[in-house]
Order: C-alpha cells, then sequence, then structure tokens
C-alpha cells in the first residue's frame, strides 16, 4: 500500500492515549513534482472521504473520540518548490479539525 494506491488507507494506528494515526507512505521520487502533489492530493483526499464517511469508526471502533493525525512519511527529501502543498493540506485538515504531519524515513 503506498501512495499509488489513492483508495486505500495505508496504515492506521490508534495510540492507546493519543491520536489515531493514519499514514501515507510515500515512496516515490519527486521527478515530476506536479505528478507526485497530484498523486497526494488524491490520496490525502480518499483519507478525508474515509474519515468523514464514518467508515474510519467502522472499520477501528477504538479511534472514535480521538484526535485524527493524517501524517505523510516521505522516502525523498520534499523539494523547496513543493512545500507550499503541505502548507495547504496542514491549513486544510486543521480547518476540518485533524491534524497533519509530513516526516521522512
Amino acid at each position: 500500500m503506498t501512495i499509488e494506491q489513492p483508495d486505500v488507507v495505508d496504515f492506521i494506528l490508534v495510540e492507546p492515549e493519543g491520536d489515531t494515526v493514519l499514514t501515507v507512505s510515500d515512496h516515490l521520487p519527486w521527478d515530476d513534482e506536479k505528478d507526485h502533489l497530484l498523486r497526494l492530493q488524491e490520496k490525502l483526499n480518499a483519507y478525508v472521504r474515509f474519515i468523514d464517511s464514518g467508515e474510519i469508526y467502522e472499520k477501528w471502533p477504538d479511534a472514535q473520540g480521538r484526535p485524527i493525525l493524517i501524517e505523510v512519511v516521505v522516502k525523498h527529501p520534499v523539494p523547496q518548490g513543493s512545500l507550499w502543498f503541505f502548507e495547504k493540506a496542514t491549513a486544510a485538515l486543521m480547518g476540518a479539525g485533524h491534524k497533519f504531519r509530513v516526516r521522512a524515513l
């Protein structure tokens, strides 16, 4: 499961006394930034649909009542020219009541 499968949630972790973490696994290089960002956008939109539809709570009942953190784990450093995307994603997800972060392997 990876960024190449837009309609699949890659990983879910319900922390014992913390967040429900939905992880996007991004192993792709940034050779084509536009395509890469489009794939990320599609994947993040699928995650939001998974949350908003309530499917997350059907599949992971322990997630109920916990803050949701969407995390993108990248294998390759994000180019400076694509950082704006993560700023917009952070604002949009926080506006929807969720947390967001990006981290490198």
